[in-house]
């Protein structure tokens, strides 16, 4: 029998309120995203984290200001403010994650010259974070998404689930945009033409 995942993306205190890159309401999904934590067979977290002064950074090139785009050897890379820097704080989960389940933790964003928003891929969407390994090997098949943000790092990385292979849904009720230049509208389109089974 074919086996179902919960990953949580990047539920972290920059990506919440009052954080560096703070999405609003993304805090408000913890206590039902808790409740579906308890409820799942499998459940995998992902973690930006991200060296000082990371390329993404918008404060890493002069002149550039947040949420700019500039274009890397990889293609078009939005610039952010700096966030999810590792060892602090703001890298840390959000202090009511519930992470006694947790099985696994996806690290990503590490590299220096490179950004990652997906759980499979860095941006370069070669790069594996070996995350497709480790549901393969563990004959999990199924997957859904839910996290920090709708339009980002759970947009990319269902996208990549689907290209991949894996039965691929994601709970908009469990997750929140940050909607950057009518990000979250395209990115919606985008995971429906996909395949990606979306639910309100």
């Amino acid at each position: 029998m074919i086996a179902h995942a919960l990953i949580v993306v990047d539920m972290q205190n920059d990506f919440c309120p009052g954080g560096a890159l703070g999405v609003k309401g993304g805090d408000e999904i913890l206590p039902l995203l808790n409740a579906t934590i308890n409820q799942s067979e499998h459940v995998i977290l992902t973690q930006d984290w991200h060296p000082k002064g990371h390329s993404s950074f918008a404060s890493s090139h002069q002149g550039k200001e947040p949420y700019q785009s500039i274009m890397m050897p990889y293609g078009e890379q939005t610039l952010w403010p700096d966030h999810c820097v590792q060892g602090t704080k703001g890298a840390d989960f959000h202090p009511q994650l519930n992470r006694d389940r947790t099985e696994l933790i996806i690290r990503k964003g590490f590299r220096h010259s490179i950004d990652s928003y997906s759980t499979f891929f860095e941006n370069d969407h070669k790069t594996p974070t070996g995350l497709a390994g480790y549901l393969r090997e563990r004959n999990i098949g199924a997957i859904t998404l839910a996290g920090l943000a709708t339009d980002f790092c759970v947009a990319f990385s269902a996208l990549d689930a689907v290209e991949l292979g894996f039965n691929t849904r994601v709970r908009l009720d469990l997750c929140r945009g940050i909607d950057v230049n009518g990000s979250l509208e395209l990115m919606l389109d985008k995971m429906r033409q996909a395949g990606v089974e979306l639910i309100a």
